[in-house]
């Protein structure tokens, strides 16, 4: 499902160069809906493709609140990437990242 998405993912990203469309505009919404889940997604100005999974039956979640979840999550993750000590490619350990992507996981469930 998720190989699908990201799929999903590369067809819109051509598809906004192809069109003049506000390249500020990352959240790329729902990807991928199924009878259990729904995949939503986002890409940042580097390229980086982040993907959530959510469950179908949660339905107080809303567009809006997970257009701020990805947005949250990519603050997170550049200021994981502008730490210094960070090698690119390297498995990311950050206490303030893990804790951020648990606090968000518990407000989805």
């Amino acid at each position: 499902m998720v190989h699908t998405s990201l799929d999903v993912v590369d067809e819109k990203i051509s598809a906004m160069g192809k069109a003049l469309v506000d390249q500020r505009e990352l959240y790329l919404g729902l990807l991928y809906p199924t009878e259990d889940y729904k995949v939503y997604g986002y890409v940042t100005n580097s390229k980086v493709k982040f993907v959530m999974v959510v469950d179908s039956s949660n339905t107080a979640l809303r567009d809006n609140e997970i257009r701020s979840m990805f947005r949250k999550l990519h603050n997170s993750y550049t200021d994981v990437m502008c730490n210094p000590f960070y090698n690119p490619g390297d498995r990311i350990h950050s206490r303030a990242f893990d804790s951020m992507v648990t606090s968000m996981m518990i407000q989805v469930c």
